[in-house]
């Protein structure tokens, strides 16, 4: 374009979409390669999202295929063959946090899928200290945790998906953000009770990830997997948010709406109690009136 001129920085930064292609990554696998730190990304000096370095695409060209095995996504009966137990034993490990998901999707029966690391499965499998946990009966209070419907999996992904929004925050108030966005409204509101601060805040909550329309039944679900349940988890969420609040304000004070400014309004003079003047016609009504 005549006369337009691109900053060097900017034009050593590409987008999402356009480093996901040259890597031969879906975009799935993209976001969760950002996501565990694998691919570097910088913010848009644009407003336009966050970017990466073509540096870090040349980095990671020879190495693509490595990168994709290292963020590949395992469900249930996949994660047990890796791990070479039954289906229901890998679920229980799971259950019990010594597995953690990272990421989530709902099936058309608006069941909740949970999505693994292969290779964070490999790594267990391998590691001897696990042997009794993939062999031979469970310990006892493990199974009665099981029984009295212990599940981590939403906790553990929360706290893992909590990891990934922390590492994108560029400053305190989106850091704030973060930790918001696992807490339901009524918390934040006893925590934030300045309106003006809580609308600031608000602006950089992330959502939970998207499943079906807003409102829908797939929406409060994913929803209520987002938000914080235990109250030590809650306890916890509500201190590390008062605090990074704490260094936003002093970083930024959140925005308020400008005073509306007023013109003075004049002074009023002293009240007078003078009689109306006559008009000319009614004076000379009054003097032929007289005079007949």
């Amino acid at each position: 374009m005549p006369g337009h001129t691109v900053a060097p920085q900017q034009a050593q930064l590409c987008s999402a979409s356009r480093a996901a292609r040259e890597l031969s990554l879906k975009r799935g696998e993209f976001d969760l390669a950002v996501h565990l730190g694998r691919i570097r990304t910088v913010p848009d000096e644009g407003g336009g999202g966050r970017r990466v370095p073509r540096a870090e695409i040349d980095r990671l060209l020879d190495s693509a295929e490595e990168l994709r095995e290292r963020v590949r996504v395992v469900g249930t009966g996949e994660g047990a063959g890796l791990m070479k137990v039954p289906a229901a034993r890998f679920t229980r490990l799971a259950r019990l946090g010594l597995v953690v998901p990272v990421r989530f999707y709902l099936n058309r029966y608006r069941a909740v899928v949970w999505l693994y690391l292969a290779e964070e499965l490999r790594q267990f499998a391998a590691d001897v200290n696990n042997a009794p946990l993939l062999r031979g009966r469970a310990p006892e209070p493990m199974r009665a945790q099981v029984a009295a419907g212990l599940d981590l999996r939403p906790r553990n992904w929360r706290g893992r998906h909590l990891g990934f929004l922390l590492r994108q925050a560029d400053d305190p108030w989106h850091r704030a953000g973060a930790l918001a966005s696992f807490l339901d409204p009524v918390q934040i509101a006893e925590i934030v009770k300045d309106p003006c601060e809580r609308s600031h805040l608000n602006r950089f909550r992330p959502g939970p990830p998207a499943h079906g329309t807003p409102g829908s039944p797939a929406a409060h679900l994913v929803e209520k997997i987002a938000t914080a349940a235990d109250p030590d988890e809650i306890g916890w969420l509500r201190s590390d948010l008062e605090r990074t609040l704490a260094e936003a304000r002093a970083h930024q004070p959140a925005p308020r709406p400008a005073r509306q400014q007023h013109p003075p309004r004049p002074a009023r003079g002293p009240e007078t109690t003078e009689r109306p003047q006559r008009s000319p016609r009614g004076l000379l009504r009054l003097l032929r009136r007289r005079s007949s």
